[in-house]
């Protein structure tokens, strides 16, 4: 294994020092290092920040690889500075068995470029009416300690009590999709003062914020963890500012395209922006952001959604709802919150690692830790061009935008998965 010996990076935004990376961790952090066997890294200007963790991708492996692969879906984790993503289960077939999920955990084992850690279905090929195999993937080589049918909301409240009952033996999670089904018929974008000018059945705030009030109090009568998907709506943050205040075991997560788009995105009526929950409003976006710093919302996730040309470049009606978001993730935050690097390796890395357990992730560079990093040059600035991402698909919504930020290198367990800027393999 090769040694590495960084100099002069900032970690987490302190002052400059060196790195020393060997045998898989780093070995000692100071001003003026010299290693003669290792391969030197000037980072002169960068920082350096844990390996980030994404709480929710998808990679479609199973079932659709003509949108993604674990492998494909991997390397672009990697160019996003990524050391871990949670598979979400919504693969054809659903990895609702042991089966399925040590297939995905085994495919990113043999990737190589990221520790991908599958999520299991709650119900049994997501259809919301028996329990899947929690404990048998629970008991599986991939370990799994988080369950969700995203997509697709848990709408029966015993089930979702049954499912919040069962995972607490093992201090499992479910993640839940928060939306009430009933109110959503037809939904093509947010409801409010754009749907109605351009004639769009609505996806009302109300249908997020109810399923999240019900299953907060089914967490707080359980005991047991609960974690919400992808919030979007200021209501859901007082909902949910209210529940962490009376001790609720619930944490949340928002998606990049929520704390930087809005809903007047859909007048172009490009399916691009079709997402699921929708675009929301200003104000909604100002909240989301102010829950973010001040920790109601306790992370960020990409909400990964890569989609086959064809389920995106059609009408708006019949477009998949998605975005692709994990090699932008870390741009959009740097724009949304600025250079605050505690902050940003907090809610990027720290706590998605904490909810999920990642043992090895989400720890600050420091002697004795394993390895798992990201070089960042803040002063970088980037235009993406959806031909260039390593993703199989191409509906980002940021195409040919300028954002901050550039990953110039990431380390998985002291191996280079990306160094300058591009991928290793």
């Amino acid at each position: 294994m090769t040694a590495y010996l960084v100099r002069n990076v900032s970690v987490v935004g302190g002052a400059p020092t060196d790195l020393l990376i060997r045998d898989g961790a780093v070995a000692e952090t100071g001003a003026g290092l010299t290693a003669p066997d290792a391969t030197v890294i000037d980072a002169t200007g960068l920082v350096a920040l844990p390996g980030l963790v994404d709480l929710h991708t998808h990679l479609r492996e199973p079932g659709r690889e003509d949108a993604e692969t674990v492998e494909s879906g991997s390397r672009a984790a990697a160019l996003g500075g990524y050391t871990a993503v949670c598979a979400m289960a919504n693969t054809s077939p659903v990895a609702d068995t042991a089966g399925v999920v040590e297939q995905v955990w085994r495919l990113g084992r043999e990737a190589g470029l990221v520790d991908v850690q599958p999520i299991g279905a709650v119900t049994v090929g997501l259809a919301g009416e028996r329990l899947a195999e929690l404990g048998a993937m629970a008991d599986s080589a991939a370990r799994v300690r988080i369950f969700s049918d995203d997509g697709h909301c848990v709408a029966d409240p015993k089930l979702m009590r049954r499912a919040l009952e069962y995972v607490k033996a093992f201090d499992g999670v479910i993640a839940q999709h928060a939306e009430e089904p009933r109110l959503t018929e037809g939904a093509q974008m947010h409801e409010g003062e754009v749907s109605t000018r351009l004639g769009l059945t609505g996806w009302p705030a109300v249908a997020e914020e109810a399923i999240i009030a019900r299953d907060v109090l089914l967490a707080e009568h359980v005991g047991s963890r609960l974690h919400i998907c992808h919030v979007s709506t200021a209501g859901s943050v007082e909902v949910l500012r209210h529940a962490k205040a009376r001790g609720v075991k619930v944490t949340a997560e928002v998606t990049p395209h929520h704390l930087l788009l809005t809903d007047e995105k859909a007048a172009t009526y490009d399916p691009v922006y079709k997402v699921n929950p929708p675009l929301r409003t200003a104000s909604d976006v100002t909240a989301l952001r102010a829950a973010l710093a001040d920790g109601v919302i306790d992370i960020i996730a990409t909400d990964h959604a890569p989609h086959a040309v064809e389920d995106k470049e059609c009408e708006w009606a019949y477009a998949r709802p998605g975005m692709l978001g994990l090699e932008t993730a870390l741009s959009i935050a740097l724009d949304v919150l600025g250079p605050q690097w505690d902050l940003i390796a907090e809610r990027m890395s720290r706590a998605p690692a904490r909810i999920a357990g990642l043992d090895g992730h989400g720890v600050d560079p420091a002697p004795g830790v394993p390895a798992n990093l990201t070089l960042v040059d803040p002063a970088a600035r980037r235009v993406i061009e959806p031909a260039e991402l390593a993703s199989r698909s191409r509906n980002t919504p940021y195409a040919r935008m300028t954002l901050p930020g550039r990953i110039v290198a990431t380390f998985l367990r002291g191996e280079p998965t990306v160094l300058d800027g591009k991928a290793v393999k």
